[in-house]
């Protein structure tokens, strides 16, 4: 069984054969696919599975936390499953790759005080952009 998918039964969310197969099609790392895609690797198990389904399931996964929407740059909305561990975005500026980075240290202690403006700053998003290996070639 997939971690989403078990961390979704742990919730007590009912599974059903579409919700299953969408969870599944997510699960893994480096995981950020379009609600299209999504869709499209859900068809191809479940030929039956309705646009409206995937997109109604996914909704539901973000509102339980269990999974991010994540936007880069006015592209499509993408689904990343790995809510429950810390990373960045490794974002690829021209084809829109995505990749999970787990940089070293903590980007809110490199926030000096005199620049949170009296904010009581709980978490820090950091997005890295650059040409992933097949747009440099």
């Amino acid at each position: 069984m997939s971690d989403l998918l078990e961390r979704l039964r742990g919730r007590g969310w009912r599974v059903t054969s579409q919700r299953r197969v969408v969870a599944e099609v997510l699960d893994g790392d480096h995981v950020h696919l379009t609600a299209d895609e999504v869709h499209a690797r859900a068809a191809e198990r479940l030929p039956e599975i309705s646009r409206a389904t995937v997109y109604n399931t996914l909704g539901e996964m973000v509102s339980l936390g269990e999974v991010m929407e994540v936007s880069t740059d006015g592209r499509a909305k993408r689904y990343d499953p790995n809510a429950h561990h810390p990373h960045q975005h490794l974002v690829c500026s021209r084809c829109g790759t995505i990749r999970d980075v787990r940089p070293t240290g903590d980007p809110l202690a490199s926030l000096p005080p005199e620049e949170r403006f009296g904010f009581a700053v709980s978490g820090a998003e950091v997005t890295y952009r650059g040409l992933c290996p097949a747009c440099i070639a």
